[in-house]
């Protein structure tokens, strides 16, 4: 024991400058505010001006985003040799040093994006060239030309993934992306590229993804990337896709062409795995029933290709455009928002695979059904706004949608669907038909039927989970025309006097019922017809736009979460629709647009505290012929309106009462003031005879 305050004399120092070290790290992690977890440094959004240069450990990931640090000297990670992924986006940089990344052999993914490289970009050319090992850089939004691009990218023969994205790339050669044979990804989307010169992608022949999105491009011809597998062409300003004519299959799955100004279907290239195409929003149609041709010529258009001093001729078929394309791996296909008139003959059975058939928004006015067509692995089929007046079914058809799952033919002109259309339509789950002006089949067609032969009967599709019919003009339910089905979803929106003010007609399919629209269709309120207590599934209910004075009724075990009464004529919010436990368990309630009295809304301080009302902003009551927010009325008006609940027999009797008294006494006064002259010039004029 007596050698111990000697130990603890020698050992101070020592304590004391460990103790100095050890703090100072501390102070410079924490000064730093960088995160390291498993290997990796997090150190975004904090302020740094320099690379940290005593991070704990030694992290495989970097992540410096959003750090103001301009410059990158040399040597700024020779702190850090196990590097392998290293990302400074938003960091300002307008030049990095030649020595850099001196020492980085294990760097793998490099990040530059959003910087200004392009002020030194042949500094950071020669920085970059010292990664000998790297596979992934991204160098999108740096304000690079091609000629910059090209200088960047030389020499770094090891690379996968590129991404030239938001820059100012305007024209592409061979030079461009000269040595990269291992590329596998190019994303060139959101630049000003306007001309590809014939063998600008030559070189990469293991290039698998192309993003040329949103770029100037006017046409595509000539294309000849057998060995692509996704090509995103969307946003440009193409009028022509055509593909070269050659043996060699293509790899090509997905094409996006949409968004463009394409005039004809694409000229797709020879091969048997396309499986999306995408041609949404451009000027495309079929057009050979519009034009009598009277020789073979006039119905070819033939592009001249000059590629230096070679001159090729490519002859393309307008009005058969889609024949020589393979289209039997096509599983997904987009031609919405076009200006297709018809489908010719034999174009879907080319499509033996398509599950996906998007049609919306053409000019379509009339649909023939035949085997094949569509295909019998058609799972969903949108052909909504459309002029579609007829759909025509080839005779003796039964099962020609028995795969079908999502059916929309909205905002048509369809008066019916023909019989048999849904007949083996075991699968279909949704069907929207909502904006047209179609008839629902009654359960036993009476003898004084008038409805159409072509009406829609929905009875026993079993498997009918979602059904629209919005802006139908139904007439009035006389039975259940969903029986036999599981609706979970049902909309009979804007359809006046469909229920006949009563919800009877929906009760075979309550139980099921998760999500029931009944926007403007003419309910009033009354006691049972109103009363929802066998909708025990029901989450949504939408009830606006109607003619309800109070609140419809519910009781048990109701599931609902959410409740719209908005342009109603509720003038008071019942103390039930606070205290019933169905409606203290909404997770919204809409109660806007009602002409509500300020003396009948004691309840909306407890609601409010349910915090449930979801447009409680916009809800207004009348006060005095003045218009009052709510959340802005004063806590007395309800305590002023009370004389307003009265007996109002008594209330008209007081004031009434005064009125009579004050009349009462203006008239004794007058007979007693004018009684004397009044009593003579009545017997003056009667001549009484005096008894004398």
């Amino acid at each position: 024991m007596e050698f111990l305050p000697f130990w603890l004399c020698l050992g101070f120092p020592f304590l004391v400058v460990e103790w100095r070290h050890g703090g100072g790290a501390a102070a410079a992690a924490s000064q730093g505010g960088c995160k390291v977890v498993d290997g990796v440094a997090d150190c975004r959004g904090q302020n740094l001006a320099s690379v940290p240069r005593s991070l704990p450990s030694h992290p495989r990931m970097l992540i410096l985003d959003a750090n103001p640090l301009k410059v990158l000297w040399n040597h700024s990670f020779r702190a850090y040799p196990r590097l392998e992924n290293l990302s400074m986006h938003s960091c300002h940089l307008d030049r990095i040093g030649h020595y850099a990344f001196q020492g980085q052999g294990r760097l793998r993914s490099l990040g530059l994006a959003d910087n200004r490289l392009s002020e030194n970009y042949k500094e950071t050319a020669a920085a970059l060239h010292t990664l000998l090992g790297l596979r992934s850089l991204d160098l999108s939004g740096n304000s690079l030309t091609e000629d910059m691009a090209g200088l960047m990218l030389q020499n770094l023969s090891s690379l996968e993934a590129v991404s030239l994205a938001r820059n100012a790339l305007m024209r592409l050669d061979e030079s461009v992306f000269e040595g990269l044979e291992h590329l596998r990804e190019l994303d060139l989307q959101r630049n000003y590229i306007f001309e590809i010169e014939g063998g600008a992608f030559d070189g990469l022949t293991e290039l698998r993804r192309l993003n040329l999105a949103y770029n100037n491009l006017p046409c595509i011809v000539d294309f000849r990337l057998p060995q692509l597998r996704f090509l995103n062409v969307s946003y440009n300003i193409l009028e022509w896709f055509l593909a070269a004519r050659e043996e060699a299959a293509f790899e090509l799955e997905v094409l996006d062409l949409s968004h463009n100004q394409l005039l004809f279907f694409p000229l797709l290239p020879q091969c048997g795995k396309l499986h999306t195409l995408l041609l949404r929003d451009n000027n495309m149609g079929f057009y050979r029933d519009l034009y009598n041709t009277s020789s073979p010529q006039e119905m070819v258009a033939q592009f001249l290709l000059v590629d230096g001093n070679v001159t090729n001729i490519t002859t393309v078929n307008l009005w058969e455009e889609f024949a020589s394309s393979d289209l039997s791996a096509l599983r997904f296909l987009d031609m919405s928002q076009n200006q297709f008139w018809h489908l010719p003959d034999g174009f879907l059975k080319k499509t033996p695979s398509l599950s996906h058939l998007n049609l919306n928004q053409n000019c379509l006015k009339m649909l023939h059904i035949r085997e094949h067509e569509p295909p019998g692995a058609l799972t969903e089929l949108d052909l909504s706004h459309n002029q579609l007046a007829e759909l025509r079914l080839a005779p003796g058809l039964t099962d020609c949608l028995r795969n079908l799952q999502v059916f929309n033919l909205s905002s048509n002109q369809l008066l019916g669907v023909p019989t048999g259309l849904f007949d083996n339509a075991s699968h279909i789950t949704t069907i929207d038909m909502s904006h047209n002006q179609i008839s629902l089949c009654p359960q036993v067609v009476p003898l004084d039927w008038a409805g159409p032969s072509s009406c829609v009967d929905f009875r026993n599709m079993a498997s009918l989970r979602s059904l629209s019919l919005e802006g139908c003009g139904l007439k009035a339910l006389r039975d259940c025309p969903f029986q036999g089905t599981s609706l979970t979803h049902l909309d009979l929106s804007s359809n006046w006097g469909v229920l006949n003010g009563s919800i009877s007609s929906l009760w075979a399919v309550a139980p099921t019922l998760q999500v029931l629209a009944l926007r403007n269709v003419g309910l009033s309120s009354g006691t049972a017809e109103m009363d929802f207590s066998r909708f025990g599934n029901l989450r949504e209910l939408d009830l606006s736009g109607n003619s309800l004075t109070s609140f419809p009724r519910f009781s048990g075990s109701l599931a609902l979460r959410t409740l719209d009464l908005r342009r109603n004529f509720l003038t008071a919010l019942p103390q039930r629709a606070v205290s019933e436990r169905p409606l203290r368990s909404l997770q919204a309630i809409y109660l806007s647009q009602n002409p509500y009295d300020c003396c009948g809304v004691e309840g909306w301080g407890a609601l409010q505290h349910f915090k449930t009302v979801a447009d409680l902003a916009m809800v207004t009551c009348n006060l005095s012929s003045r218009i009052i927010r709510v959340v802005e009325l004063p806590e007395g008006v309800p305590r002023d309106c009370k004389w307003g609940q009265v007996d109002t027999g008594l209330f008209y009797l007081v004031l009434i009462l005064p009125s009579c008294l004050t009349l009462l006494v203006a008239c004794t006064i007058i007979f007693l003031t004018f009684k004397k002259p009044l009593l003579q010039v009545i017997k003056s004029r009667c001549h009484w005879s005096s008894i004398y």
